[in-house]
């Protein structure tokens, strides 16, 4: 197939913006389902796109999902991805192996908290995307707000396409600002596009508002421009005005209907294939292993050799799924692939396309594509390559795991279940990570939030039977040092035959950063250069726990300046031991201290509850950066620690009668109040 029909595009919106509806909708109107399943299992099947049993129970996105469809002789490979921010790695896996995006909004409460993240992510890796305004048929729909708060709020040149014919629930149809043609959408399913005159009462509004889309537009066709003025513009000078603005990143076209209802979902695909970009238009780049990581811009070319990228991992009853974005060359079954990463070479079992949790086999796939794999051993984010070349692909943004739970096994005989539970999850998901507390002896797992921790935990029980205990949230404190201070070190050992010395000499302090950093000073071969790696490798073993109170500590630099050896004592384990002993005793004197994460919280509530939102964020250690007041909305901005956090949810929840909506990320780590250091001190000596 020709490589400009493709469209690889996502699905990406704040939580109940309706992705996972609108996904429904698209497979059915491109005949790749015949039954319309609901979010929720309200009709006991649900979504196709949430084929896990969590995903149909809660009414969520939890892991991303993939479909190929074909509309209008083009070919989509559609990818649904989670809203919650819990999830947000599964977005960025997707987004960076795709060409184009829709961004969802709800008609109602517009551009929302969530929001701001997905179009970060957008614009991180450079997605171009058209915005759908869904749900139009709620009450208190209002199109041109939404469209505003996308200028106003998320800085996009955003420009109506469509009007839309009645609101709430008058609302009929839609008008095309292009053609100017009035579409309804009738049938049992919403299935028939009718096409006719707009009526009477909208043609005035129709005019003016094409006359101010073809004004916004022109901005990027000189061509265009002069059409317009003469009053000769073409629908096609339009349609190609504003492909090139979108391709570009200048501008979003913005689209209307109700996915629930039915309405404007078909005019939504005819715009996907109009104005996103085919896998020739963007700029992908690899990087040459065998030429000290040069660029390589990769070319949508079957013939030349293979570059593909695993952006998704799944662990199936026969083997792991690895999905894969061709960018260059072509795969065909029973063909041989290199691992960029491992140097190992492949052979292709079985090649799929896949809709949502079920496959079609296939024998070849060429430049563009989105296919997956079975039954082949890798890691996220591993490039496979053609015969003759060793190239890489870049890393995608993992952020980092900031809540913790600590769970034990009732039982002995799960803990091999529980050990390739992990093993897989942890493969799965880089933000989901497992250790074992060897203090303790306790299995920890780190993740994104509650919901990101009870999602694995539900599914170790289900998908691996295990019985778990769970205890409360750990949260991830560290330590770092406020004082630098001069080392001076001997390690001295001496108890017949060969004995240890090794001395060191030199300054700890605060890196200015989180990293840790070993410098070596050394100068006139005071310490040899075969041991100096034994002083760097003592040093990053023992910040795994800080003296003050166990945490890692964080934001330590050690600059060796000076010390002295032994021709016949000194070894690098000696200098290594040297290290580990200076750091443990001279850390103390640097007046330690604990810092806790401190997490930014965004609260959508209606303005009558504004008061009680920030009382409760004050109470909690809070610190309310910005509020917002759009109509009888407000959306508060704070700063909170994460060990205020647990159970905010519930507290919002009390105080607005259910109204509140918030959302959490990662913002930085603070220094703990000297209480709440006290505090944490005697619960560690307890």
């Amino acid at each position: 197939m020709d490589i400009k029909k493709f469209r690889n595009i996502g699905i990406s919106a704040h939580i109940d913006s309706g992705k996972t509806t609108l996904a429904e909708r698209i497979l059915y109107y491109c005949n790749k389902i015949y039954r319309i399943g609901e979010v929720r299992g309200k009709d006991g099947v649900g979504a196709t796109m949430d084929s896990m049993e969590l995903e149909k129970e809660r009414g969520i996105t939890i892991a991303s999902a993939a479909t190929n469809v074909r509309w209008k002789g083009y070919n989509l490979n559609v990818i649904d991805t989670p809203g919650h921010v819990d999830f947000t790695i599964e977005v960025e896996n997707a987004l960076r192996v795709l060409d184009g995006a829709i961004l969802v909004l709800c008609g109602v409460s517009g551009v929302q908290s969530q929001s701001f993240t997905v179009d970060r992510q957008l614009k991180r890796y450079g997605v171009p995307h058209i915005a759908f305004i869904n749900k139009l048929d709620r009450v208190g729909a209002d199109p041109d707000k939404v469209k505003d708060q996308l200028i106003e709020k998320l800085d996009h040149n955003a420009v109506l396409m469509q009007i839309p014919i009645g609101l709430e629930d008058k609302f009929e149809g839609i008008i095309d600002l292009i053609s100017l043609k009035a579409r309804y959408f009738t049938g049992p399913k919403g299935e028939q596009v009718l096409e006719k005159e707009i009526p009477a009462e909208y043609i005035k509004k129709a005019e003016e508002m094409r006359e101010t889309m073809i004004d916004a537009v022109s901005m990027f066709s000189d061509e265009l421009a002069e059409a317009f003025l003469e009053g000769k513009e073409t629908d096609e000078m339009i349609i190609a005005a504003v492909r090139k603005a979108t391709i570009s990143l200048e501008m979003t076209p913005v689209f209307l209907g109700s996915a629930f209802k039915n309405k404007g979902v078909q005019l939504l695909l005819d715009a996907v294939v109009r104005y996103l970009p085919n896998p020739t238009s963007g700029i992908n780049i690899a990087h040459d292993k065998n030429d000290n990581m040069r660029k390589i811009q990769l070319t949508s070319d079957p013939e030349l050799p293979t570059v593909a990228l695993a952006f998704k991992l799944e662990n199936q009853q026969y083997g792991q799924l690895t999905y894969l974005r061709i960018y260059q060359g072509r795969i065909t079954k029973g063909s041989d692939l290199m691992n960029a990463r491992t140097g190992n070479n492949i052979k292709v079992g079985r090649l799929v396309k896949m809709h949502a949790d079920n496959m079609e086999d296939i024998t070849t796939a060429e430049a563009g594509d989105i296919v997956a794999l079975f039954g082949v051993d890798c890691a996220l984010g591993d490039t496979f390559n053609g015969r003759g070349i060793h190239y890489t692909m870049r890393e995608s943004y993992v952020p980092k795991p900031i809540i913790s739970l600590a769970i034990n096994i009732k039982k002995n005989i799960d803990q091999e279940k529980l050990s390739k539970a992990l093993t897989r999850f942890t493969k799965e998901d880089p933000t989901f990570k497992a250790m074992v507390d060897v203090d303790t002896g306790e299995t920890i797992i780190h993740g994104m939030g509650e919901l990101h921790l009870n999602v694995y935990i539900e599914r170790i029980r289900r998908e691996y039977d295990v019985d778990l205990e769970v205890h409360a949230p750990q949260v991830s404190y560290r330590e770092t040092l406020t004082k630098a201070v001069e080392f001076d070190y001997i390690h001295k050992k001496q108890s017949g035959g060969r004995g240890q010395f090794a001395r060191i000499k030199g300054i700890l302090t605060h890196s200015g950063k989180d990293e840790n950093i070993f410098m070596d000073k050394v100068r006139g071969g005071n310490i040899p250069s075969q041991f100096i790696p034994g002083c760097e490798k003592g040093f990053f073993s023992v910040l795994g726990k800080g003296d003050l109170a166990g945490f890692p500590v964080v934001g330590v630099k050690m600059s060796l300046d000076d010390g002295d050896f032994h021709a016949v004592d000194s070894s690098q384990l000696a200098f290594e031991i040297a290290t580990r002993a200076a750091f443990r005793e001279y850390y103390r004197k640097a007046k330690p201290i604990i810092l806790e994460p401190i997490m930014k919280v965004s609260v959508e509530t209606p303005s009558e509850f504004r008061g009680n939102i920030m009382a409760i964020i004050n109470q909690n250690r809070g610190l309310v950066l910005d509020a917002v007041i759009d109509d009888n909305f407000t959306r508060v901005e704070a700063n909170m620690p994460l060990a205020e956090t647990f159970g905010l949810a519930t507290q919002f929840r009390s105080v607005t009668q259910g109204k509140a909506d918030f959302t959490m990320e990662f913002s930085e780590y603070k220094a703990v109040p000297k209480n709440i250091e006290e505090e944490i001190l005697k619960k560690r000596e307890k």
